[in-house]
């Protein structure tokens, strides 16, 4: 059996997906090229795929690695698998240029677990609830929903996710991956318009008693309304959970981890981006060793020695570090097929 048909098996074994989305994400997402995978003689017993995302990050995009799929056969849990498949994935990150690993925990205990594999839990987002008033929508804004990959609407969405600055971005194929799994999740996109062109876009998600909004970005306030009637009459519902980047003002909710990869890179990133913060800093990362050693951040750049440098020194290992540069920045990821 070729490995693909056999992690396919494992991932079925492992989740509890339903059939129609397991052969869309190993027709669309899977590749050869980002799995990693552990056999026992001919059979594979643990696998993970690396999606690459690009992430806007201190001005910059940096390349980051989610952890998607990753899964242990029963038989083979509790001895140290998935820590050395996670190990072999990090030493192939580093090798291709990747700067942060991400992922979402399938369950809440996996946050401790992951936590002791280099992770800090930075990515949040904010809930906002609405009952949907009665209001009428501007005519000269005509929303549709969508059911085919479009590239204007990809550029529209691009544009006002690479304008947040600390975001999980998107690539193209990508969106046409985000837009086959609507039907199977029980999605729609809706896109709004005025004069042929695009002002909004919403993507939406049918809970139980609700609809769940992953993204809603639009130029103005009449556009939004426009999305809102639009859902609430295609829909048939008025109760609206609205999904946001972290807002102090609203409740914030953990949903995913990330983890520092290439901490040299990383650190100059930040120095570049905070000349003010001035650190002198001790680094153990127990997976990757080059991380290790000692990080000397002024006036904008970041030194790199194995030798400790005179003064004190703020000891953290790779999880600490990761929380220290990304939760200021309030990192957001949506649209991860999680």
């Amino acid at each position: 059996m070729i490995i693909k048909e056999q992690v396919k098996a494992l991932w079925k074994l492992c989740f509890e997906d339903s059939e129609e989305f397991v052969e869309m994400y190993f027709k669309l997402r899977y590749k050869n090229e980002v799995n990693v995978a552990i056999q026992s003689g001919d059979e594979v017993i643990s696998a993970l795929q690396m999606l690459p995302y690009p992430m806007t990050f201190c001005g910059e995009t940096v390349q980051t690695s989610y952890i998607s799929g990753a899964c242990t056969h029963p038989d083979f849990r509790s001895k140290g698998v998935m820590r050395e498949l996670l190990s072999q994935s990090f030493a192939r990150m580093l090798r291709n240029g990747v700067q942060f690993s991400t992922l979402i925990p399938a369950d809440p205990w996996l946050f401790d677990y992951y936590k002791r594999m280099g992770y800090a839990t930075v990515f949040q987002y904010s809930v906002k609830e609405m009952t949907l008033p009665e209001f009428i929508p501007s005519k000269e804004i005509a929303v549709n929903a969508v059911s085919e990959p479009q590239d204007e609407v990809y550029s529209y969405l691009n544009k006002k996710l690479s304008e947040r600055p600390c975001c999980i971005q998107h690539s193209a194929e990508d969106f046409q991956i985000v837009m086959a799994d609507l039907p199977i999740s029980r999605g729609n996109l809706f896109v709004a318009r005025q004069a042929n062109e695009i002002r909004g876009v919403a993507i939406i998600y049918k809970g139980e008693n609700s609809i769940i909004i992953n993204e809603l970005p639009a130029e103005d306030k009449d556009t939004e309304y426009s999305l809102l009637f639009a859902i609430k009459q295609y829909t048939g519902c008025n109760h609206i959970i609205q999904l946001l980047p972290p807002d102090k003002e609203l409740p914030q909710h953990s949903l995913g981890m990330a983890r520092i990869i290439n901490a040299k890179e990383v650190l100059q990133i930040y120095a570049s981006a905070f000349p003010e913060d001035d650190m002198q800093l001790e680094v153990s990362d127990t997976q990757l060793s080059v991380n290790n050693g000692y990080y000397y951040l002024s006036d904008g750049k970041c030194r790199y020695s194995t030798e400790r440098l005179p003064g004190a020194h703020i000891q953290m290992n790779i999880s600490e570090l990761t929380e220290r540069i990304l939760k200021k920045l309030n990192p957001y990821m949506s649209l991860m097929l999680n």
